[in-house]
């Protein structure tokens, strides 16, 4: 991925993982969005802010490539890179890497900006795009 690729560290519990050990494939999605949280707030976007002004962000579409299973107690990174940002929507490529750097499961995630309390979709705030687009 990308260098300037956001990265978040993500440690394997038992909570995670199925009986055999190896994380069951919905909790990989709970990772991907821990990594998309961490990115906004790395970029002074709270979860706090976006609340008191009715903005939220919901998944539209993922597309999930399951390569190899994550283990037990293993340290790995949650690689995170805004793809594409269109008025309402933004789009994510996601990796989980393991210390190697092997790609155990990528995806490609699109959420779309709306308005809370009408839950509709509305622009994406100036101030969120401001922030997250001096990267790019």
């Amino acid at each position: 991925m990308d260098k300037s690729a956001f990265k978040w560290p993500i440690t394997i519990y038992y909570e995670d993982t199925d009986a055999g050990g190896v994380v069951y494939h919905s909790n990989y999605l709970k990772f991907f969005e821990r990594a998309r949280t961490e990115l906004l707030r790395h970029h002074g976007v709270s979860q706090h802010v976006l609340l008191e002004k009715s903005v939220g962000f919901v998944v539209k579409n993922v597309n999930i490539d399951f390569m190899q299973g994550a283990r037990l107690d293993e340290q790995l990174i949650v690689e995170t890179l805004i793809t594409e940002i269109k008025k309402v929507s933004l789009t994510f490529c996601q990796l989980l890497v393991n210390s190697e750097g092997k790609v155990l499961c990528k995806a490609t995630v699109k959420v779309a900006c709306i308005d809370n309390a009408k839950m509709k979709p509305t622009a994406i705030p100036l101030f969120i795009l401001s922030e997250i687009s001096c990267d790019r």
